[in-house]
């Protein structure tokens, strides 16, 4: 046997142990993507029906609703790619057109997030501005420029997934490169990390920086009693968590699992030594990040139950508002500070809550 055999059938049965895993999860991606649908559907369904007044709020988490839906029906051709044997059936074009939608919708919902977040820091933080300047035109047009800024990052993706044959047993199987090809993996390595900190790292940094600012406020409020203020802390704070638990441990084990394609050698690939550990936490990451799209319409649910609580405090910034001696801007917005308002300004941006 020549070494170029050698080394092709070293990498191939190599493959081979690492598609065990992904054979043994399809089932898991179909349950997510069920669940996904049917959550998100009843959320949609939520907003057009009976939020007769869209504010900046609402038309965020719908945005980040929708992005959550195409996210999950975009799972439903990998798990079929994933049901053993490990076959790609659909062809070139919709490899890569499933690919694009994947990271599309993904990156969609990190960014989603960070608006939805700097919509309530805003609300809270700058209550006066957010009431008197922001308004659901400009929430339109922040998130179409959120999904023109995601399909463009995510366009790379047309020219690096591409399909690769692969054969064993004398079985041919076809494989849609979720990444890509060996050959250009130089190539796709920046790529990847560009997604990681601008695409994750970014929408994190803002998401991060809101809560941390709103629970700062909500800390020296007047106008909330201590039970209120712990739970306004959890809701925000439950923000962060879910982030930091789906989408960076996904990243980090993504550009690890990179790393480590690009730098496996001749020997490696000859003798079969697979790198499963990190490859195993990798695919473990991707079942985890695939459920914020499953746990988002809970939250939504939850929170509009806890919010029920602050909405007799709704009307009285109104009432207040119309006392003749705010005389400017700034007076106006330390009597809004300084009063019980901070619970319409809870109703206002969190509302419809991550």
């Amino acid at each position: 046997m020549s070494l170029q055999e050698h080394s092709s059938n070293g990498s191939t049965n190599c493959i081979s142990q690492l598609d065990i895993f992904q054979e043994k999860i399809w089932f898991i991606f179909v349950l997510q993507s069920v669940l996904a649908v049917v959550g998100n559907g009843f959320a949609i369904y939520r907003f057009v029906v009976r939020e007769r007044q869209w504010h900046t709020g609402i038309v965020y988490v719908f945005n980040l609703t929708v992005s959550d839906l195409l996210y999950a029906f975009s799972l439903l051709p990998i798990a079929s790619y994933y049901y053993p044997p490990k076959d790609w059936k659909y062809g070139a074009v919709f490899c890569k057109l499933d690919r694009f939608l994947f990271f599309c919708n993904f990156y969609g919902s990190t960014f989603f997030v960070a608006c939805i977040s700097l919509n309530r820091y805003v609300a809270i933080v700058h209550p006066f501005f957010a009431h008197s300047r922001l308004e659901t035109r400009h929430a339109k047009l922040v998130s179409g420029a959120v999904w023109l800024l995601v399909m463009t990052i995510s366009a790379p993706v047309f020219t690096f997934s591409i399909l690769e044959n692969s054969s064993e047993n004398n079985i041919s199987r076809t494989i849609c490169l979720g990444s890509a090809s060996r050959a250009e993996l130089p190539k796709y390595w920046p790529y990847s990390l560009f997604l990681a900190a601008f695409g994750c790292g970014l929408p994190f940094f803002l998401t991060a920086f809101s809560c941390i600012a709103i629970v700062c406020t909500v800390i020296h409020s007047h106008g909330l009693t201590a039970e209120e203020k712990f739970k306004v802390k959890a809701l925000v704070g439950m923000v962060v968590v879910l982030y930091a638990i789906f989408y960076l441990p996904f990243h980090v084990l993504r550009n690890l699992n990179l790393h480590n394609r690009m730098h496996e050698n001749l020997h490696d690939r000859m003798h079969n030594n697979c790198n499963v550990f990190v490859y195993d936490f990798y695919q473990m990451a991707k079942i985890l990040v695939n459920f914020h799209i499953c746990i988002h319409p809970m939250v939504y649910a939850a929170l509009t139950d806890s919010l029920q609580k602050y909405c007799f405090g709704c009307f009285r910034w109104r009432k207040e508002m119309d006392l003749t001696t705010m005389t400017s801007p700034a007076t106006m917005e330390k009597f809004y500070y300084h009063n019980s308002t901070t619970k319409e300004d809870l109703v206002f941006a969190l509302r419809v809550m991550y």
